[in-house]
């Protein structure tokens, strides 16, 4: 072809990149890989296969390792990690910021043999996936050198167990491994069994780099690795990325363990285009949306959602630009669309689009593929309505399905008809509309007139049953710190027993739960006595079952109003039940000395006034935050309400746990049930009084009494429950986080450790923490 041919043309050449180098490093090693455990090399045991999905020949042989494997890894990282925490953060940063060089270094190496192991584009490889790998680490040389000075009451956690896909191999390590050694925890590492060659080389730059024996241990292998990693009973965090199959699974056999868990799992990100969006920016932000890795990426835009008035203009345009797109070997610098990383997964991708074919219009670009390889050519479905299957399963490739709306409210409704939310994309030239949807969105991450902007210094995570926790950013550095201090094992507390001879000297009195701003009855029709340590009968306290939890979370689910009110009114709210506690003070006391026979109560009941004040304060005060990102435009970091949050208080304090666990929750958006001190019940019966004379919205505070263990399940397992809190003084850890597993909801418990109420521990932004999520709205700007 000449020049004058490419000219009139305008096709592209085919532009090779060599594998040459990659190949030797693979000949050098014999193309046999052993374990990296404790600074050193394995010899290579049972292997399996790592194949070049883009024409299917082998690659390497890789050791699938063992559960003996595993705890030698993780004894490695056991033995290594209080050295290597004990080192300066100035210490640490200095090895971080070699690993960063050491990648820039050995980029093509990097770039290519990700390519070749994983299938896809060399571009992609070469310009977004190592240059990310390498900013992470840079970053986190940062965040290390800063961890003294800026998060001096935050120590690490210890040994982390890090489990990582298939998608992208070389990145999805660095997200992990970057802030986890910065923060002075060890790390056992597992790759995804189809692509785990970059992350062995990644074990010999950390040789390179002098990283102390045992702070990075890389085990391979296939999903029985990933298992004995999360139950090995020496590990102190897992971070897994993955599907929410697995994360569900996870959570499960991490219940109960003491394990700091972060999961980052699936999606069905909208792609949401107005009608005065520009057009052609919108489909080549779309091509980068979905067919970026092949589609093979879990915040893909894989949702299309496109108004109404200008659909049929949009996807004639689009199958134009698909009708473009190249397909063929991922080596080859001019092609878009690689290969699928396995045959297993070009088989799923097919049979789902197969078994869908009957609900809507397919279109797939005009292609050859090639004869070898796991490709599938870029599909476009349309006519699709929100509810059927290819709208709402994770397909995992180049297919994106598309539908319609007419109005703004309509979008938000079909974008947020997900059990996903992970990311969602807005396309409108009128910035107004853009940041008015936005936050309406369930999604961790939100990219208006951009798509699949990545940065080391913005959170990414989502929300539902896309997983919980951030990577990236301040935020991101939580997950791998814990507060400094010990904690002492719960003291149980029991409630008084009935006396031989009762004494009753007042009217009887029955207390009610308080759900939607009433007084109900338990709808069981059970109660039970209160007595003083005196043998007194102080009243009864009504026993709260399913049904009276689930009509609890029905009228905190219908509260939204109080998440759409301004900062400033909550915090208004919350002094005015200040107020008029502070105005009953004495009784409250009395009611508190008379339940628990100890004259703490005046104590009480003020520390229960200040902290109220605390969180008033707090409400407009805890601000988000505009990221440092390489972009014309900034990635907001904004804190938004978790939803509806069930909290069981605390016995020991029966008024200041109710408070401190409601107040920083309500002062942040969310609507709370709270499952009031078992022993100690009528100190929450008393304060719903107030909440009636505090103009505190119905259903924003719900208050059930009765047995913890008898409400956990019920709540946790809830659908409509965004979130759990069990500071409970029974020992319902375990059940909650078991429990939370169906919709993947946010937990924070006690694992029956003790928390001093009047103390610091008993306040703060660990729990405003707890009470937001953090959502980053990416905004370019300019022409």
């Amino acid at each position: 072809m000449t020049v004058k041919d490419i000219f009139e043309t305008m096709e592209w050449g085919p532009a090779p990149e060599s594998d040459g180098e990659a190949q030797a490093w693979l000949d050098a090693r014999e193309r046999r890989f052993g374990l990296f455990i404790d600074g050193h090399w394995t010899e290579p045991g049972e292997t399996f296969e790592s194949r070049n999905p883009g024409n299917g020949e082998v690659l390497a042989h890789v050791t699938q390792a063992g559960a003996d494997e595993v705890d030698a890894a993780v004894r490695a990282a056991r033995r290594a990690q209080p050295k290597w925490a004990g080192l300066s953060g100035h210490q640490r940063a200095r090895f971080l910021y070699a690993l960063a060089r050491l990648v820039q270094k050995h980029a093509r190496l990097f770039a290519v043999l990700e390519t070749l192991d994983n299938g896809k584009p060399i571009r992609e490889s070469r310009d977004i996936d190592v240059p990310l790998v390498a900013r992470h680490f840079y970053y986190h040389a940062g965040m290390a050198q800063l961890q003294d000075a800026e998060l001096p009451d935050r120590g690490a956690l210890g040994v982390a167990g890090q489990i990582i896909p298939w998608n992208f191999p070389l990145l999805m390590l660095a997200w992990k491994v970057a802030p986890a050694i910065a923060m002075g925890n060890t790390v056992v590492l597992k790759p995804a069994e189809y692509t785990s060659l970059t992350a062995l080389l990644f074990a010999e730059i950390c040789t390179e780099a002098g990283l102390p024996r045992g702070v990075v241990n890389i085990v391979t292998g296939d999903g029985q690795v990933g298992a004995a990693i999360t139950a090995h009973e020496d590990i102190d965090k897992i971070a897994f990325t993955g599907s929410t199959e697995v994360g569900r699974i996870i959570r499960k056999a991490t219940a109960g363990t003491g394990k700091s868990l972060t999961l980052e799992l699936g999606g069905k990100s909208p792609y949401i285009v107005f009608d005065d969006a520009d057009i052609d920016s919108a489909i080549e932000g779309l091509v980068d949306a979905i067919w970026f890795n092949q589609g093979q990426v879990c915040c893909a835009g894989s949702r299309l959602l496109v108004q109404e008035g200008i659909a049929d203009r949009f996807h004639a345009k689009l199958k134009a630009r698909m009708a473009k797109l190249r397909i063929g070997d991922p080596l080859d610098k001019s092609i878009d669309v690689g290969a699928l990383v396995d045959p297993v997964q070009l088989d799923s991708v097919t049979r789902m689009v197969e078994a869908g074919k009957g609900a809507g219009e397919i279109y797939q670009t005009p292609c050859t593929l090639p004869n070898r390889g796991c490709y599938y050519p870029p599909t476009l479905i349309t006519g699709l309505a929100p509810s059927d299957t290819l709208m709402q399963e994770e397909i995992f490739g180049p297919v994106l399905v598309a539908t319609t709306f007419r109005t703004p409210a309509e979008a938000v409704e079909i974008a947020n008809n997900t059990r996903y939310g992970l990311a969602a994309t807005v396309w409108s030239e009128n910035i107004n509309l853009a940041l008015d949807v936005a936050p309406k969105l369930a999604a961790g991450v939100v990219w208006i007139n951009t798509t699949n902007a990545f940065d080391a210094a913005a959170g990414f995570g989502g929300v539902r049953e896309s997983g919980f926790g951030r990577e990236g950013g301040w935020e991101g550095l939580l997950a791998y710190t814990k507060p400094k201090g010990k904690t002492r094992p719960l003291s149980p507390i029991t409630a008084f027993p009935a006396p031989a001879q009762a004494k009753v000297d007042e009217l009887d009195r029955t207390a009610k739960l308080y759900i939607g701003g009433k007084q109900v009855r338990p709808d069981g029709g059970y109660s039970r006595a209160i007595w003083s340590p005196k043998g007194a009968l102080l009243g009864h306290a009504g026993l709260a079952n399913r049904k009276d939890a689930r009509n609890a979370v029905e009228a905190a689910r219908a509260a939204t109003g109080w998440a759409k009110a301004s900062a400033h009114l909550r915090a208004q709210v919350i002094y005015y039940i200040a107020e008029n506690l502070a105005a009953r003070a004495e009784e409250f006391a009395s009611r508190i000395n008379r339940m628990t026979g100890k004259r703490g109560g005046a104590a009480e009941v003020e520390k229960s006034v200040e902290r109220l004040f605390t969180y008033a304060a707090w409400a407009d005060k805890l601000d988000g935050a505009a990221k440092p990102v390489p972009l014309r435009g900034t990635a907001l970091a904004m804190n938004e309400p978790v939803g509806v949050i069930a909290a069981f208080c605390p016995d020991e304090a029966p008024l200041l746990g109710l408070v401190s666990l409601m107040a920083p929750a309500i002062a942040m958006g969310n609507r709370v049930v709270l499952a009031a001190s078992q022993p100690f019940p009528l100190a929450a019966t008393d304060f719903y009084q107030l909440l009636d004379t505090s103009d505190v919205p119905p259903g924003v505070v719900n208050i059930l009494t009765g047995f913890h263990n008898d409400l956990a399940g019920t709540l946790a397992g809830h659908l409509d429950v965004d979130a759990v809190w069990a500071q409970s003084g029974a020992d319902i850890s375990s059940l909650v986080e078991h429990e939370s597993a169906g919709n993947l909801k946010r937990t924070w418990v006690n694992n029956a450790r003790s928390r001093d109420w009047f103390g610091a521990e008993g306040e703060g932004r660990e729990f405003l923490h707890h009470a937001t999520e953090v959502k980053t709205t990416w905004i370019p700007w300019g022409e």
